[in-house]
Order: C-alpha cells, then sequence, then structure tokens
C-alpha cells in the first residue's frame, strides 16, 4: 500500500491520454494511483467541477462529505476538503473524522433538504460526495457524487462535471482553489451521521419484530464503513446481534480471495463472503455488506443467498406488509434481473417499472415517492419507508439486511425457505451472466441496434415476444438489446471497460434450455452485430 498511496500523491495524470481522464461511469469515477487513473490531481478537479455545478444548480446547503475504509479514500477525503474549504463550501463529515457509509450520507442530503417539521420548507439545498470504489480491490479508488435528491447523479450531472473536471486537468489545475489540510480539517462541521441514521430505521423496517423474535443475527461489515452502524444498531436497540468481524485494515487481509484470485469485498460472491459462510450456523440469519454499506449479502442455513432471489422475496413480502402503502406504487427492477420479480408484482396487481442497468434511475420515484422499491440484480436496493416517504434514494444495504431479519422474524420463514414457497407459486427461473469476447466493431454496433435489428422468430424453441433496446419502464436506452419469450429472455451488453460483451439469460423451463437460450443469443448476437 505504500506504492499506492505514493502514486497517488506523487503520479500526475497526462489528461491528452483518455484512460487517465475522469470518468464517470454508473458509481461515479474510479481508478487506481499506479496506473495514473485515481490521483490527487483527479480528486481536486473533480471537487472543483462539482464547487461549480452547485453554483450553476444553485445549492447554497451544505455539502456531506464521507469516505469508507480504502487506503486511497481518506486522502482523497482531506483532498476533497481542501477544495471545498477554500470555496467556502460549508462541509458536514462524520463525527471524529470517521468513515461513513453510502445510505448515511443519502439519508442526511434528503433529510436536511425535507426537514419533517415543515410542509414546505424553503431551504438551500445540499448535496454529497462519498469516496469510495465499493466492492472492488484494497488498491483501488472511486468517488461519487449524490445531488439535492440524495441519490446518484444523472448522466447530465455527471457529464458537466466530467466535462469541467477534465478542462481543469488539461490546465495543470489553474483555477482549482485549496487551502493546507490542516485548514481544511478545521473548516468541516462534525455531524453524527451514525446516531441519526440508526435512530430513524424503525420508520423503515419492523424493528420491534425483529426484537420480539430475539433471531440471532450475525453482520460481517467485511471491514467497511457498516461496523459503526452494525454496533450501533445492536446497541441501540438491544438486538442479538453479532458483529463477527470488527477489523478495518486498508490492505483487507482477513479477506479470502474471490473466484478469480483477486481481494474484493464482494458481499453477493460465496467465495468472498466465505468467512461468513463458515460460521453460518451459529446464526438465524446472518448479512454482509461492502465497504461503503450500498450492497447486500443474506445468509441462512442454506448458505448465501442468490441476490435475485431475495429481491423477489423482499417484494412479494412488502407488498403484503406495508399496509399504508399506495396501491399505486410502482415496483423497479433493472431489465437483467430475474423475471421472477415480474411475476411476484403481477401476482399483486402492481405496475413494473423495468429500467437499464443503473441504481440512478430509481432515484426520481423513490425521491418522489412514487417507486415503492427498486432493485439490481447485483445485490443493490431501496424502499420507501412504512409510511411511504423517502428513505434512501441510494442502495442500503444495511436496510435490506435488517428487511430480511424482519422477513423471517414475522413469517417464521428463512428467505431462502421464503424464496421456495414463490417457486412453488409462480415457477422456478434458472439464471445466468457469461461474458463474450468481441471485436471494438461489434462493441460500437450495439448503439445502432434497434428492435427491426432482429428477424428472428424464435428463441430456443419459443416464440420471441418482444424485442428491446429502450428499457419499458422510462423508455432509456438500454445500452444493448433484450430479447424475451413466454418461458425466458436474455439481455446483451457491452462492458464500458473491457473487449467483450455481457449476455444475461433466465428460463423458467431448466438449465438445458438455459444452455440453448445462451447459445441461440450468441448466434443470434454474431449475425447483428456483424449488420
Amino acid at each position: 500500500m505504500e506504492a499506492v498511496l505514493k502514486a497517488f500523491y506523487e503520479q500526475q495524470p497526462n489528461a491528452s491520454v483518455v484512460k487517465e481522464r475522469v470518468a464517470f461511469g454508473t458509481s461515479g469515477h474510479r481508478g487506481r494511483s499506479i496506473e495514473r487513473t485515481f490521483n490527487a490531481s483527479h480528486i481536486y478537479a473533480i471537487t472543483q467541477a462539482v464547487v461549480d455545478y452547485r453554483l450553476e444548480a444553485g445549492y447554497q446547503g451544505p455539502l456531506f462529505l464521507g469516505f469508507d475504509t480504502h487506503a486511497l479514500s481518506r486522502p482523497a477525503w482531506e483532498c476533497a476538503l481542501q477544495v471545498l474549504a477554500a470555496n467556502r463550501v460549508p462541509v458536514f463529515v462524520e463525527k471524529d473524522h470517521g468513515y461513513t457509509a453510502t445510505p448515511l450520507i443519502s439519508q442526511a442530503i434528503l433529510h436536511h433538504n425535507h426537514p419533517e417539521d415543515q410542509a414546505a420548507p424553503d431551504v438551500a439545498l445540499a448535496d454529497g460526495l462519498i469516496i469510495t470504489p465499493s466492492h472492488n480491490p484494497p488498491e483501488d479508488g472511486g468517488i461519487k457524487y449524490n445531488p439535492h435528491h440524495g441519490g446518484p447523479a444523472d448522466t447530465d450531472a455527471t457529464g458537466w462535471i466530467e466535462l469541467r473536471a477534465n478542462a481543469y486537468l488539461l490546465r495543470q489545475l489553474e483555477d482549482v482553489h485549496t487551502v493546507s489540510v490542516d485548514e481544511a480539517i478545521a473548516h468541516a462541521q462534525e455531524y453524527d451521521f451514525t446516531a441519526h441514521y440508526v435512530a430513524k430505521l424503525g420508520s423503515v423496517v419492523d424493528i420491534a419484530a425483529i426484537q420480539d423474535a430475539n433471531l440471532t443475527l450475525g453482520a460481517d461489515p467485511m471491514g467497511g464503513t457498516a461496523l459503526p452502524v452494525w454496533q450501533a444498531i445492536a446497541a441501540h436497540y438491544h438486538l442479538n446481534l453479532e458483529v463477527v468481524n470488527t477489523t478495518v485494515d486498508a490492505e483487507f487481509a482477513f479477506m479470502p480471495p474471490d473466484h478469480d484470485g483477486k481481494i474484493r469485498m464482494d458481499c453477493s460472491s460465496p467465495a468472498a463472503m466465505a468467512n461468513l459462510l463458515n460460521i453460518k450456523d451459529r446464526f438465524d440469519i446472518a448479512f454482509g455488506n461492502d465497504p461503503d454499506a450500498d450492497r447486500h449479502g443474506i445468509v441462512d442455513a442454506n448458505g448465501l443467498m442468490n441476490p435475485n432471489h431475495f429481491l423477489a422475496v423482499c417484494i412479494d413480502y412488502l407488498m403484503t406488509h406495508r399496509p399504508e402503502w399506495a396501491a399505486s406504487l410502482k415496483v423497479g427492477k433493472t431489465l437483467v434481473s430475474s423475471s421472477m420479480i415480474d411475476r411476484v408484482v403481477a401476482s399483486h396487481q402492481r405496475e413494473l417499472y423495468e429500467v437499464p442497468v443503473g441504481f440512478k434511475w430509481f432515484v426520481e420515484g423513490l425521491h418522489e415517492g412514487w417507486l415503492a422499491f427498486g432493485g439490481e440484480e447485483s445485490a443493490g436496493a431501496s424502499l420507501l419507508t412504512r409510511n411511504g416517504k423517502a428513505w434512501s434514494t441510494d442502495k442500503d444495504g444495511i436496510v435490506l439486511c435488517l428487511l430480511a431479519a424482519e422477513i423471517m422474524s414475522v413469517t417464521g420463514k428463512t428467505p431462502s425457505e421464503y424464496y421456495r414457497t414463490l417457486t412453488e407459486r409462480f415457477g422456478e427461473p434458472f439464471y445466468k451472466r457469461v461474458d463474450t469476447a468481441c471485436s471494438p466493431e461489434e462493441k460500437a454496433a450495439f448503439k445502432n441496434l434497434t428492435a427491426e435489428s432482429v428477424t428472428e422468430k424464435q428463441l430456443a424453441g419459443d416464440p420471441i415476444t418482444a424485442v428491446l433496446v429502450n428499457a419499458p419502464g422510462n423508455g432509456a436506452s438500454i445500452g444493448g438489446i433484450k430479447v424475451t419469450t413466454e418461458n425466458g429472455w436474455f439481455a446483451a451488453r457491452p462492458s464500458g471497460t473491457e473487449s467483450l460483451y455481457k449476455v444475461y439469460a433466465e428460463s423458467f423451463k431448466g438449465e438445458q434450455h438455459l444452455d440453448e437460450l445462451i447459445e441461440n443469443a450468441k448466434a443470434l448476437l454474431a449475425g447483428v452485430l456483424k449488420g
């Protein structure tokens, strides 16, 4: 890590080299200091660009600034503070300058901008910056921006910030204002994110039911920002909850390697969750979170739950256990999430809101209160409070873990037992994602696909019922294609960073049919991508 930290301060990105520029993906800008893709210069430029964006947007309230436990996160937090302080932006940071989970930042923004004690508050709008590369390896860095709605910024905002930040990089940070680290830290105001968040949990999850059931709970923060939150939850609500790993180590040396041998704090990966899986029998239910706590992993007697399965369980349960939710509320999923969700939502006569990949597509609905739940197949989700108000407009891994405990407390079923009841009602889906190598020309061809590009009438023996290049929920481009039949579907989209495309597929007929779906999909794509 010494070399990683040294490179963060000493290596200078060359803004004329594309890969060394600021580039906002679905979760902000990410990179590595030793590759000159995440260095102090990037943070200075991005933060000054955010200051400029705030002026354009008319934000005059505080900026909530958080960082996770990766090695580069604290240094990047200091760099961001230097710029914010120099520009006289009011900044709130965690008490004692500790790290802060993503959902806590989101909730703090919402609470500031929509105080409960004022019907129509005339407040100076707040926003936030979160320094985290999520579940990615220890040497990685990342920074993401959440504007006034508390959720991930949309492409208009990130595009504006990216353009402005790269202009600063090209001019060697000319017009980027900074003060010393000591001055910057003195400028920041402390805010107890954890206490505010924990005190309100009963508004979104039935904590009383969890207390009454007295389940034995285990929580593995995986060396991340969820650690103090789980400790506070256990103490505040007197839950029978054990935090199984209290180690915070920037090298994450306690982590078992992921499936490919890399260290990755991925709470949806059985390999990365091996430490918790090894002791699962000590608990009625246990959970893990990634370093910024926006993702969840649910472990019961049957092992680590597939994220798609858990999303379906959550939705079915919530539709019958939130009496204050209006019947008009929609349920959100990304279009590569399981169609088990479609069947569950239809059974409750709810409207499905299907969007492209990226949690940002759920933000508006959660913020405005017309989307009850939004979930991604990559184990990220959030939901409204029990009385139908916004809770967190970013993914909240902690609340989803507590929801698993609520479901077991109220129904007496583990989440995996609950899922089995869904397969008995709706059939059992088989789901897989495969990566396929492709040429740059084939990757580029994805942008030109239309519904008319597919001339085949059948897929894996079934008539094709729909060909989509735009999401049915909001009409946004999916950056690829989705083809559905009565018994299955596939979706394909190019990787943002590698020479490959990802194929997601699901069958309600069985694994053999799933393999046939994938082979048919590859053949179909080979044809349409060549034009």
